[in-house]
């Protein structure tokens, strides 16, 4: 394989059954959707991530969900960016984002990880910000703690309208494999300031 023949697609979550339905596995959730919509199975470990691959508009695709947990996502994702000689425009992270309303998704070439511990030791792995992502609206708690709220599970309007945002999620990972980030911006933050 030839640098840039792999393309990189990461979900960002909490492994085990108990963290499946929380809000801070929306990364999860929508690479499975996408997953699911091209018939990719996670067959295969790789780098303490869960991997599915295969042909998706004539790209090589690796969809990755590491299982290291949130805060240590960088254990998993660098050594599949080195191995795969990936460059980091080719890579994705998907993930949910607390600073977005419920069901808005959003795009970024780069940027700081916003606090975002999954994505924080992504930077701090792979040392640099330039890392396109796709983040995932899960809203803020009205009252409470931000922590409990990420670890709890979709109430059921909730999760309604997440099901139309990881739709519209994979539609954007799908131009971002064929067109690139700038074109995905472009379609899919269409009236959002950057």
């Amino acid at each position: 394989m030839h640098p840039g023949d792999t393309l990189l697609v990461v979900g960002l979550g909490n492994p085990g059954a108990e963290y499946a339905g929380n809000r801070h596995n929306a990364g999860f959730q929508c690479v499975a959707r996408f997953a699911e919509r091209h018939g990719l199975r996670f067959s295969f470990y790789r780098f303490r991530a869960s991997i599915a691959e295969g042909t998706v508009a004539r790209r090589h695709v690796l969809l990755a969900r590491p299982l290291t947990y949130m805060n240590e996502s960088g254990q998993a994702v660098a050594p599949l960016v080195r191995r795969y000689t990936v460059p980091l425009s080719d890579v994705l992270i998907v993930y949910d984002d607390l600073d977005l309303p419920l069901g808005r998704i959003r795009l970024r070439a780069r940027g700081s990880s916003g606090g975002h511990r999954g994505l924080d030791s992504i930077v701090r792995h792979l040392g640099t910000t330039e890392v396109p992502r796709l983040r995932l609206g899960i809203g803020r708690p009205p009252y409470g703690d931000a922590v409990d709220y990420v670890l709890s599970d979709w109430r059921p309007d909730e999760g309604i309208a997440m099901e139309t945002a990881y739709d519209r999620a994979v539609e954007a990972i799908e131009c971002f494999i064929a067109e690139g980030i700038v074109a995905a911006m472009n379609k899919f933050n269409a009236g959002d300031p950057d």
